[in-house]
């Protein structure tokens, strides 16, 4: 069955304090969207990989392949004004039927495993999101006042979202029109039940300078 990963990465690193989007900023000597890439071709080196970045950013991300000799086969693939768009434009370069994942530009930390256990059980099910338990305890806003909820009723969700390219694609043209903050509300608002799997603490989404400390610890340890 053919696999496919759409990699979005049109972040502006206005959380970072940094000039430089945040998906170019160095992690362990390199930028941190090689690491997102190299993540799926550890995984599966004939996967095809989809990376979506604004108009403005791809000159700049040419010339880093060449300043790292970054050789790893993928295709550009121009983003839109928004997310929702973004994954469409992805969409579209995937004509065969297979497993598409849609992953964040900086979450380059994904292991084998969790890819695996994503795509194996979007294979069988149709659709795999990875989600992780709350460690913290949580309160919900109520205006000027707050309650407590119980943790153990929510998760935290993470990428890569995997599903069945029918699945995604036919979500994609006929999904109630919304701001969906991802893959797995779009897909749930056209009626298809999700599957949960387990996802990992260490595959975090940098967007802020302490993520990528805890990035460099993280892969340090490693």
């Amino acid at each position: 069955m053919n696999r496919y990963v759409i990699i979005v990465a049109g972040g502006k690193g206005l959380r970072m304090n940094a000039e430089t989007p945040k998906q170019f900023l160095k992690l362990d000597g390199k930028p941190i969207l090689m690491h997102t890439i190299e993540a799926f071709s550890r995984f599966d080196a004939n996967m095809k990989i989809f990376v979506v970045l604004p108009q403005e950013h791809v000159k700049t991300w040419k010339s880093l392949c060449t300043q790292f000799k970054f050789d790893l086969p993928h295709h550009l693939v121009l983003g839109g004004d928004t997310r929702f768009e973004s994954v469409s434009n992805g969409l579209k370069m995937i004509q065969d039927e297979g497993i598409i994942a849609v992953h964040d530009g900086v979450r380059p930390l994904a292991s084998i495993e969790l890819i695996s256990r994503c795509f194996e059980t979007a294979a069988k099910l149709g659709s795999a999101i990875p989600v992780c338990n709350m460690v913290e305890s949580i309160r919900q806003r109520m205006g000027n006042s707050t309650k407590s909820v119980d943790r153990n009723e929510f998760v935290t969700v993470q990428t890569p979202q995997v599903f069945d390219s029918i699945i995604l694609k036919t979500a994609y043209r006929q999904a109630p029109p919304k701001n969906y903050t991802d893959d797995a509300s779009l897909v749930e608002a056209f009626g298809i039940a999700l599957n949960m799997v387990e996802g990992e603490r260490s595959n975090i989404k940098i967007t802020e300078p302490s993520d990528l400390k805890l990035a460099e610890g993280l892969l340090a340890s490693h």
